[in-house]
């Protein structure tokens, strides 16, 4: 019997590029029922569909990482604070760390796309996650770093700081943003300490953070603290996109 063969795409069309968004396990209550979803920011969806990709939603349980040979990119999204034990520190009071589970399987998805080359974009955790997982460490309370909290300021509801970049010339995050750097959109109150192996910085905010990190020799790997995804600048998102097609 002969094996089926897929259908050939039309003359002048592309298969868009799969995208992986990491999930993020919450309480929530649905028809006055109390439950447990994974669930991905919409506006992540929405900005990598907007730029021509299929974004999947993955479940962070063990073997996740074995889905990277499917997938043309990956975004990891913010989310609660990393175990710190993973990086060889006692918790800090003010830490609030998620599901170990949730850490060692995102851990595990982040060290097989970059081992394979994927085009990846991490995103607050993410960035933190892919500091820890090239051997890095984190400031487990900024404020007591910085003198301030204007990183996360303190206030009724979900506020942001707004800190403008210093880019390093020639970087990814130089590129995206050439000349028209945002103010960053941050709502975290840990950041990189030491940087991990492999990785540099390639944005700081004026009072010394860490705010982007790339990876030495990968074709797109950049990581960013700030809340990207929760204003209404795609640039990120699009070239990630970009890098995904290259890919």
């Amino acid at each position: 019997m002969k094996s089926a063969k897929s259908a050939p795409l039309p003359a002048g069309s592309h298969r868009r590029p799969v995208v992986g968004i990491t999930a993020r396990t919450v309480p929530v209550t649905l028809q006055g029922s109390a439950m447990v979803v994974s669930l991905s920011l919409q506006s992540h969806v929405d900005f990598l569909a907007a730029a021509g990709c299929v974004p999947v939603v993955l479940p962070l349980r063990p073997g996740v990482e074995q889905l990277v040979g499917g997938l043309q990119g990956l975004l990891v999204p913010g989310g609660p604070d990393l175990d710190p034990a993973l990086y060889g520190q006692d918790r800090h009071p003010r830490t609030r760390v998620g599901s170990p589970e949730m850490d060692r399987a995102e851990l595990a998805l982040l060290g097989a796309a970059l081992g394979a080359g994927l085009p990846l974009l991490a995103i607050c955790r993410g960035m933190q996650l892919l500091n820890v997982r090239c051997g890095g460490t984190l400031h487990q309370h900024l404020p007591e770093i910085t003198g301030n909290d204007t990183h996360r300021p303190q206030g009724d509801g979900f506020e942001f700081g707004r800190h403008v970049l210093e880019l390093r010339p020639g970087s990814h995050i130089g590129r995206i943003f050439g000349d028209d750097t945002p103010k960053t959109a941050c709502h975290h109150h840990q950041a990189v300490d030491r940087i991990g192996t492999g990785l540099t910085a390639t944005a700081r905010t004026p009072d010394g953070v860490v705010e982007v990190v790339e990876a030495a020799g990968h074709p797109f790997a950049v990581g960013v603290q700030w809340e990207a995804g929760q204003t209404e600048d795609d640039r990120l998102h699009r070239a990630l996109a970009d890098a995904a097609r290259r890919g």
